[in-house]
């Protein structure tokens, strides 16, 4: 079994980033306990680097191979938002050629992670310091990819093959919130990949929309959707 190197530091953000990775002993700790001490305390001083490590992999590979089902991933410009500490984008990398990755992260860490719909999209719990060593440090060339703060930096404004946001657009935070940002990059061949409840509302967004899994294990019940040629941007309710 296959793993990524990586340290107390970065292990925290993955358990914070992917709660399907949370032993069932630190999910009995969280329940016990509340959120904020599983953020400040359990996720700091309770967790094994190298089994996160390890259980991240995996979880990163079953990824990539559901989607290489249904995606080309040689030589592809690729949007990831709201990606975490970007193990899927790794696993690409190395498994297929000619690969550029543009990343999309916010910067800090929430006081207390909640997990649920963001009205706001104010909650976080990633460093781009961290995401960028942990890349590098897993093999990935500095050429190969770009970070972008979303409240600090200016978003990239180029056309790519894929926009991938899995567990994050349209799951945590209202697809509106990338409204205008889309209006400015997509085309009619770029393919966007993420999670939702709601596909048949995509129906009045997009030209094309697959469900390409149905995800009945959580309490969102999400589908994974992939979506090609807008109808419109209006996007309203």
């Amino acid at each position: 079994m296959g793993y990524f190197n990586l340290d107390r530091d970065i292990a925290r953000l993955i358990l914070l980033q992917r709660t399907e990775i949370i032993t069932p002993k630190l999910k009995n700790l969280r329940k016990t306990f509340g959120r904020y001490f599983f953020t400040n305390f359990v996720s700091k001083y309770l967790i094994s680097p190298i089994s996160i490590g390890a259980r991240y992999y995996e979880a990163m590979h079953q990824e990539m191979n559901q989607l290489k089902t249904h995606l080309n991933f040689e030589n592809k410009k690729i949007l990831s938002i709201g990606s975490g500490m970007c193990g899927l984008e790794l696993l690409i990398n190395s498994n297929f050629k000619d690969n550029f990755f543009s990343i999309i992260e916010k910067n800090y860490i929430s006081k207390k992670v909640t997990y649920g719909w963001d009205e706001k999209n104010d909650e976080a719990y990633n460093r781009i310091d961290l995401l960028n060593f942990f890349l590098i440090n897993n093999g990935m060339n500095k050429k190969n990819f770009e970070i972008f703060d979303y409240d600090k930096d200016n978003l990239p404004v180029k056309t790519y093959d894929y926009v991938i946001s899995l567990y994050s657009l349209d799951y945590h935070y209202d697809f509106l919130f990338y409204k205008d940002y889309f209006k400015k990059i997509l085309n009619e061949n770029t393919m966007i990949i993420f999670d939702t409840v709601r596909p048949e509302f995509f129906k009045n967004v997009f030209e094309s929309v697959e469900v390409i899994q149905n995800e009945e294990k959580t309490i969102h019940s999400s589908k994974r959707i992939i979506c090609k040629k807008f109808k419109k941007i209006s996007c309203d309710k």
